[in-house]
């Protein structure tokens, strides 16, 4: 054996070194691994293998892809001793990774029938032991090369959990038994999220005057943050008000009745082509835009006329804040409301806004593999802030950026308004 290779491997069996913190990440891997197969529990294995469109991935895939994550980034390169569990793996469950080599086309991974539900939890099982091994082992320079990533690992796994439940939604949505994925939502003890958006306050939305600002935008915390969150810097915000709500079915409702999806003077061009062609004719989930009933995760139910209107698109987000002779919010606003405690209702849908996703003022992606996290997709799609009824509890930020494309529905999507003040 190589001596650096010997020496590597001496230091990576070394008791444990003096960081009390250890045992406290061997316990969050194993909660987050853990959360990932309850989430997985409800489903049958066939469930689990199926891709119900090429923006969402079967939940198999969901499961290895974040063990392949895991596997890649964190114990291959610091435990060389550790062959893959199965080298063909890398390309099955490699993401978007171009500088790791080919793999699977996105809209393709439904076909993967092999290997099985059972051989990906067998691989999950495999990592979670050698993560948990390595966490108890590694020696001080190999734990601080390997934190960062672990909590990328984590964040990572974080947003596939959310994933996991909008995908499988889509997919029970297609099958004509409009089968629920649990019969009701859990207790309040469960470490399972809610699987559809609460009704807000009783009352109509309030709008909120800001005057003239310079705001900081950006992460400023200590902790982790996605590198599109930053860097922190200075962005003038002009007079206007925003609405300390979002829009709720109820007055979505009002948009429909008045003939919202009829008239195209609303619409980008884009979206009143979508209009046109079928592919829009109601918010997703329902069957007619006058529907009273919804399809959750929890089967059919009325539409609750005080939760948040959710699965819309961007057009439709803007369609509706033309006719309310209103707009959607840049991200900029939206973070400095948030900031000052002005928004209610955060964390029930994502909020589209009007900003395209961009890099920050002097946003640089990281070197190397890793670092085709975000900043590769900056272009053609908007930035959704806040948080949804199916992210995970310790997850958002009032700082996080998301972003899809617009026409993008099958995420838990709603918007609250902003008007400009002259």
């Amino acid at each position: 054996m190589n001596r650096a290779i010997q020496a590597r491997r001496n230091e990576s069996l070394l008791p444990l070194a003096a960081d009390a913190d250890r045992a406290g990440w061997a316990a969050r891997i194993a909660a987050l691994r853990a959360r990932s197969l309850a989430l997985a529990a409800p489903l049958s294995d066939e469930d689990q293998c199926v891709q119900s469109m090429p923006d969402a991935s079967p939940t198999k895939w969901h499961l290895a892809h974040t063990s392949w994550f895991f596997e890649t980034f964190i114990l291959l390169p610091q435990v060389p001793e550790l062959a893959p569990f199965n080298p063909q793996f890398g390309y099955l469950f490699n993401s978007y990774y171009e500088a790791l080599g080919e793999r699977q086309p996105r809209a393709e991974r439904g076909l993967l029938t092999r290997p099985s539900a059972a051989q990906v939890r067998e691989y999950r099982a495999h990592v979670d032991e050698q993560l948990q091994r390595f966490i108890e082992r590694a020696g001080a320079a190999q734990w601080q090369a390997a934190r960062p990533l672990l909590e990328l690992g984590v964040q990572h796994e974080q947003q596939h959990q959310e994933l996991l439940l909008t995908d499988i939604k889509h997919l029970l949505a297609q099958n004509p038994l409009q089968p629920a994925y649990r019969a009701s939502e859990g207790a309040p003890q469960d470490d399972l999220p809610r699987v559809h958006p609460a009704a807000l306050a009783p009352r109509a939305a309030r709008f909120i005057e800001r005057p003239r600002a310079i705001e900081r935008i950006g992460s400023d915390a200590d902790g982790f943050f996605f590198d599109n969150e930053g860097p922190r810097h200075e962005a003038l915000l002009l007079p206007h008000a925003i609405a300390d709500l979002p829009v709720r079915a109820s007055e979505y409702a009002g948009f429909v009745e008045d003939d919202g999806y009829r008239r195209p003077q609303l619409w980008l061009s884009e979206g009143w082509a979508q209009v046109l062609s079928g592919a829009i004719r109601a918010p997703l989930y329902r069957q007619a835009a006058e529907d009273a009933e919804h399809f959750t995760l929890c089967g059919r139910r009325p539409i609750h006329p005080d939760e948040p209107i959710s699965h819309l698109s961007y057009y439709e987000a803007c369609a509706y804040a033309a006719w309310a002779q209103a707009r959607l919010p840049t991200e900029f606003e939206w973070e400095a409301a948030a900031r000052a405690g002005l928004l209610e209702g955060v964390g029930e849908v994502w909020e589209w806004t009007a900003s395209s996703y961009a890099g920050y003022p002097g946003f640089a992606p990281a070197p190397g593999a890793v670092g085709e996290y975000n900043g590769k997709f900056m272009v053609g799609q908007q930035v959704l802030r806040g948080s949804s009824c199916v992210t995970p509890p310790g997850h958002p930020r009032v700082s996080y950026r998301n972003f899809f494309p617009p026409a993008a529905r099958w995420q838990f999507t709603g918007l609250r308004l902003a008007k400009d003040l002259t």
